[in-house]
């Protein structure tokens, strides 16, 4: 992953969250992340982040980020840190303990691919 140079214009956002939306077929092998609640946890994750007044974020909904078995994902940048977003719970600790604390959750951590 390459660094931020010198010359670099300032990041646009502090935090920039991206969770999978994607939808497949019905009974695909792969399954897919709307299909377990991305969608509805996207907004909600939304309305926390405005609850609790944290600048310089956006939430967006992102196509397939490719990994499908392990969703419904997400990908928070810069920093580049997968979670499993599976319940209000999973985004509540992500929004306290990572955007908010600036530490990690392993348990909600998604391994980076081979």
């Amino acid at each position: 992953m390459g660094e931020r140079l010198p010359t670099d214009p300032p990041l646009f956002y502090e935090t920039h969250v991206f969770i999978c939306t994607n939808r497949r077929p019905e009974g695909h092998h792969r399954g897919c992340c709307a299909s377990k609640g991305s969608e509805k946890l996207k907004d909600y994750m939304k309305s926390r982040a405005k609850e609790e007044g944290i600048p310089n974020i956006r939430i967006n909904a992102a196509a397939c980020l490719d990994r499908c078995e392990l969703g419904p994902c997400a990908v928070i940048y810069p920093e580049g840190v997968w979670y499993r977003l599976d319940s209000r719970e999973a985004v509540d600790t992500v929004i306290a303990k990572h955007i908010e604390a600036q530490t990690r959750i392993p348990a909600l951590m998604i391994d980076t691919p081979e």
